[in-house]
């Protein structure tokens, strides 16, 4: 959908995934840019999941909103790929922590510009005060997310 077409009448579930798309091509060419080349799909955002002092796997795929078995095999990929360190937790033995290596940070670093640069285009696009009502809507929309989930059978 371009920027001129109708925005207002389409769904937003049809502009979010789509959407988040757009920052995963400006990322992932970043990376490779980079030197990243190797980063696998979704790596990136597990990167800023991490930052700046890791999470919990359990966090982790709790966000991912993925299968423990998905979130693994990406977890997996990221610490084969020297991205990530898996330890466990001092406190708790039976909790993996999440950590990022050097080149996970540097890594990161990419991201979070790419992210910043695809922002600033945006307000330029937009606005600032409309940007920030997207993230105010955005947000609000993944503070309902609780109430989905605690209404599923346990």
């Amino acid at each position: 959908m371009a920027h001129e077409d109708s925005a207002e009448d389409t769904l937003l579930p049809v502009l979010l995934k789509p959407g988040r798309g757009v920052f995963g091509l400006f990322v992932r060419d970043a990376l490779a840019e980079a030197g990243f080349a190797d980063m696998p799909a979704n790596g990136g955002y597990v990167l800023g999941l991490l930052e700046p002092d890791g999470a919990a796997f359990s966090d982790v795929i709790a966000d991912l909103g993925v299968s423990k078995q998905t979130a693994s095999q990406l977890i997996d990929t990221l610490v084969v790929r020297g991205y990530v360190e898996r330890t466990a937790d001092p406190d708790d033995r039976r909790r993996l922590l999440l950590t990022l290596t050097e080149r996970g940070r540097a890594a990161s670093d990419v991201v979070f510009s790419t992210v910043q640069k695809v922002n600033a285009r945006l307000v330029a696009i937009v606005g600032a005060e409309r940007m920030a009502h997207t993230k105010e809507t955005l947000a609000a929309l993944l503070s309902l997310r609780g109430e989905v989930v605690d209404q599923r059978p346990a």
